[in-house]
């Protein structure tokens, strides 16, 4: 099995900012490969000639750190002392939000010449208050998901040149397991070690970055909410009616319980939020959000045995990272007659649309499907993605394999 190798699209991204005048934050779920990617980063240093004496790379989850994490001063002068200030230098932080007051610890280094810093954090709320306002304008954030189907591919070594691979099989695989680098490493020791990887990851996030941070009391109103949200993966949802359905169960949740909840969840990257766009008025709404998965494996840790989510709402899960994965800004799209999975500004700010759906199963699909994208009055490109090997344009409509749109080489690396 590689070593990561495959994550090149983030490496080439740290290496466009190398020396560059601004923090570089890499933020993304626990275990989804922030570490090994700094460590390939510091690879790549040593291999340009930078001398490992003047490389700083600590990690504050390690015991042997935990002296430091509230000695700010004791800190900052460990990592000078190690440094010749007269030299380029590169300090990389891992999993900060461990260290009390850390953003002036990360605003002193970073005003100090010839320092290069580079941080973590399993949590969006790093780069919320404090830290946000102290470096406003002066650090550039690079997300990082777990293994796209095309790297998880990779990572098991399969040749994707071959053209009689049964793509359907592998993304069943990619799917119901795991796409956590980690955790296809596991997958010789068969889908139980995968369960309980899993399981310890998603406990870590709910006890160390939630239910912990947030002094959340009422762990079984937030374990309901999760199972919901994960249970509806791609549907509309508001804080109102998550709340009304728990009630039905028994259960009373006030509206603004169920939003705090579901913002922690997402600032731990479990979750990712997608608005409502109004495709006729051109602006985004305020309600009937869609949210999605980081991982579909931790479906099977979030709703059991349950697992219910239907095969396409997975699908469109997996489309939605891999759009994110390459550089856009996502909505969901609506109007009156017509609803459209993904509206998406491109890095070069060009809009494009998708509709994704499991196969073109009957003429009432074929229908809705290319109907869609048909309504939106505008030239701009418009796909269909379905699993389907045969595929037919309708209309201006390009009708793509998923496979094949999920093995594009369609990265940017100058987001």
């Amino acid at each position: 099995m590689r070593n990561y190798t495959n994550r090149k699209e983030y490496l080439a991204k740290l290496l466009t900012y190398k020396d560059k005048d601004l923090i570089k934050v890499v933020s993304g779920l626990r275990r989804s490969g922030k570490s090994t990617l700094f460590e390939l980063y510091r690879q790549t240093l040593v291999e340009m000639g930078v001398p490992a004496s003047q490389i700083v790379f600590l990690n504050f989850e390690d015991f042997e750190l935990r002296k430091f994490l509230n000695d700010l001063d004791g800190l900052y002068e460990h990592i000078i002392g190690t440094l010749d200030g007269s030299k380029p230098s590169y300090v990389f932080l891992d999993e900060i939000q461990n260290v009390n007051e850390f953003e002036r610890l990360v605003d002193g280094l970073f005003v100090k010449p010839n320092i290069d810093v580079y941080i973590t954090g399993s949590n969006a709320f790093l780069l919320s208050g404090e830290l946000a306002t102290l470096l406003s304008g002066r650090y550039i954030e690079i997300s990082i998901l777990p293994f796209s189907f095309k790297e998880y591919l990779t990572a098991r070594d399969i040749d994707t040149s071959n053209k009689y691979l049964n793509y359907e099989a592998l993304f069943f695989d990619y799917i119901n397991e795991t796409s956590l680098p980690k955790g296809v490493e596991l997958r010789e020791g068969g889908y139980d070690i995968i369960h309980e990887y899993l399981e310890a990851i998603y406990t870590t996030i709910v006890e160390k970055d939630i239910t912990q941070r947030h002094q959340i009391n009422d762990k079984r109103a937030f374990g309901n909410i999760v199972k919901f949200v994960a249970s509806n993966i791609g549907n509309p949802l508001s804080p109102g009616n998550i709340a009304k359905t728990l009630k039905q169960d028994g259960q009373t949740t006030h509206n603004t319980t169920v939003e705090k909840y579901l913002e922690y969840l997402t600032a731990s990257f479990v979750f990712y939020k997608v608005n409502r766009f109004d495709l006729k008025g051109k602006k985004q709404l305020a309600t009937q959000e869609k949210y999605y998965l980081v991982d579909t494996g931790l479906l099977n840790v979030l709703t059991g045995k349950e697992r219910t989510t239907d095969r396409g709402h997975i699908l469109e899960n997996i489309v939605y990272l891999e759009l994110l994965r390459r550089g856009n800004k996502i909505w969901t799209g609506t109007a009156r007659n017509t609803e459209v999975d993904f509206v998406c500004r491109t890095p070069k700010g060009d809009i494009e649309y998708y509709q994704v759906a499991w196969e073109m199963s009957n003429e009432k699909t074929v229908e809705r499907e290319f109907g869609s994208l048909e309504k939106i009055n505008d030239n701009y490109p418009k796909y269909l993605l379905t699993t389907d090997s045969f595929t037919q344009d309708r209309n201006g409509v390009k009708h793509l394999n998923v496979f094949n749109w999920l093995l594009e080489n369609g990265y940017r690396t100058d987001i």
